[in-house]
């Protein structure tokens, strides 16, 4: 397909319309695509929904991201005083604070001395003079993070550093909570009130954490918001979709996550600076969630999932709501054939343990979880490795965090060329290879660049898999099979924060073992399926034809070995 073909509607004829409805009989995927074309590919209902995807797409980087600013950490901080209080600061710290090189002070720990001695001679106390925990609290510098925290508030440092990665790991619990319980109730009572009740979350969570006093109530309200991640956008990117043609998909699919959720990225962190105080920061991340509230007068409930409930009179409804404001026309014949074909096809309701109760679909669906998880850990350290590469943590973010547009750029002029699953597999390969490279230079702009060019790899996969991850799954559990795919990712990335902190054993080891992680998710990723310019499965017949042009499909002599490379 060239670059040109990507923007212009495909015309399709009456005996090929024809052709297509007999083919079609029994795929409503067919059928439903058909009625598609005519409706328009991405005519200006599309277009719409597009543009309504941002707020959801901002809520999701402020969901998954803006935690890090609210728990950022002055590196430098030391043991308080009370008794030197009238001094400099820099001499406050000369004096009550023993030096562990020539230019850094100890954190945790200060003289045990007699300060009114100290402040008659003016003089540090002798270097052997025994050391205590700080028992006043401390004193912070807020030369790399320049506003309040919650951790200088509340003093989440030394023996209780370890409640900031806890924290974020407790919000991604949440997610794994949330996942589970948003999948299940998509695929119940369908995508549009489980789009809402994903962002209220979000809203509810990051309203009330302004209002937290200690670790467990703030842990609380962050699991809420957790809960919301990424559901607050998957489900509304899983609707678009379903509407756009199949020629259109990847360009839809990839320039939402890199125009929303990427834009979100860059503007985190200087909305951060600019309202340079983390309660008033945690309420504006809340504010687009807001926009959720509107959905049900302008979001169409999934087509699909409409009929896989039985409900064709509606999905007929919503169609002729594209057809009335695309200003286009739906040929009777078409109509009735789509009618006809839906009224066959209703679906029983399906749990995710479909997707264990069939065997391909079990295989498929652990090498997708294990390819998934990696790119997501990734995804996730690197970007969180900003604030310990040695440069400025908000320009470090922005930089890493500005790769996201040129990286999906790319993936939309070739992602429909060279095909999903390789776009997943050497991306992340270079990925790994680079953040093992990053793990041996010195902290600095060295190591940034590499971190750098490995999430601009790493970008690619990210976006290749989200939307891979649905054009595998078949429709009844498409919405919870995709939700479980994510909260498995999700449970590998609680470790994340973890993998960060293990830094303070030896300074590389998070980048070594983030890279091995790719490495080894990029050799999995060629398991796959490729659904290159194939129709999203709308039954387990579908899937099943799918999956006997894999590697992995059972050995019956249907198996396209083409496939395999």
């Amino acid at each position: 397909m060239n670059s040109k073909s990507t923007i212009i509607t495909e015309k399709v004829t009456d005996h090929e319309i024809a052709e297509g409805i007999e083919d079609s009989e029994d795929d409503i995927g067919s059928a439903l695509e058909i009625v598609i074309k005519h409706v328009g590919e991405i005519g200006l209902y599309q277009r719409l929904l597009f543009v309504i995807m941002m707020p959801f797409g901002l809520v999701w980087s402020f969901a998954y991201f803006g935690q890090m600013f609210i728990t950022a950490t002055p590196q430098e901080h030391w043991c308080r005083v009370p008794e030197l209080d009238g001094l400099s600061l820099e001499l406050r710290r000369s004096l009550s604070v023993p030096k562990i090189s020539d230019t850094e002070y100890d954190q945790c720990f200060m003289f045990d001395a007699n300060w009114t001695q100290v402040l008659e001679t003016m003089l540090a106390p002798d270097p052997n003079t025994p050391t205590i925990p700080c028992t006043n609290g401390w004193e912070f510098l807020f030369d790399d993070i320049p506003y309040s925290t919650i951790v200088n508030e509340r003093e989440w440092v030394c023996d209780k550093a370890s409640l900031v990665p806890w924290s974020q790991t407790i919000s991604f619990f949440g997610s794994v909570v949330g996942g589970i319980l948003c999948g299940t109730l998509a695929d119940k009572y369908g995508r549009l009130p489980v789009l809402i009740l994903a962002n209220v979350l979000a809203f509810t969570g990051g309203v009330a954490t302004v209002f937290t006093h200690d670790f467990w109530d703030f842990a609380i309200c962050r699991f809420i918001v957790g809960m919301s991640c990424d559901s607050c956008f998957i489900m509304m990117y899983i609707l678009v979709l379903e509407y756009v043609g199949t020629k259109y998909r990847s360009i839809v699919a990839n320039t939402s996550i890199a125009m929303y959720f990427g834009g979100g990225c860059l503007l985190l962190p200087w909305i951060s600076l600019w309202i340079s105080d983390w309660k008033f920061i945690s309420v504006a991340m809340s504010v687009p969630a807001v926009f959720a509230l509107a959905t049900p007068f302008v979001v169409p409930e999934s087509t699909r999932w409409l009929i896989s409930k039985g409900k064709t009179d509606e999905a007929v409804k919503v169609l002729k709501k594209f057809e009335r404001i695309n200003k286009s026309n739906i040929p009777d014949d078409v109509l009735e054939n789509f009618i006809a074909v839906a009224n066959k096809t209703k679906e029983k309701t399906e749990s995710v343990l479909m997707i264990f109760k069939t065997p391909s679909l079990r295989v498929m669906v652990t090498l997708l979880i294990i390819a998934f998880m990696g790119v997501a850990l990734m995804f996730d350290n690197v970007i969180r490795l900003s604030e310990n590469l040695g440069l400025d943590f908000f320009v470090t973010f922005t930089v890493t965090s500005a790769t996201e547009i040129p990286s999906i750029i790319i993936l939309v002029l070739l992602l429909d060329r060279v095909g999903r699953r390789w776009f997943v597999t050497a991306p992340m390969m270079i990925a790994g290879v680079l953040c093992l490279a990053a793990a041996f230079v010195p902290r600095g702009l060295a190591s940034v660049a590499l971190a750098v060019s490995a999430r601009f790899f790493n970008n690619m996969s990210y976006g290749t898999v989200i939307q891979w991850t649905p054009e595998l799954l078949p429709t009844p559990v498409r919405a919870s099979g995709a939700s479980f795919v994510h909260i498995s990712a999700f449970a590998a990335v609680m470790i994340s924060p973890f993998i960060i902190y293990s830094d303070r054993v030896w300074e590389g080891l998070s980048l070594i073992i983030v890279g091995v992680i790719g490495i080894v998710a990029s050799c999995v990723a060629l398991l796959l399926p490729e659904t290159k310019g194939r129709r999203m499965p709308q039954t387990l017949d579908n899937w099943e034809t799918l999956a006997s042009t894999t590697c992995f499909a059972k050995k019956t002599g249907t198996a396209d070995k083409t496939d395999c490379r």
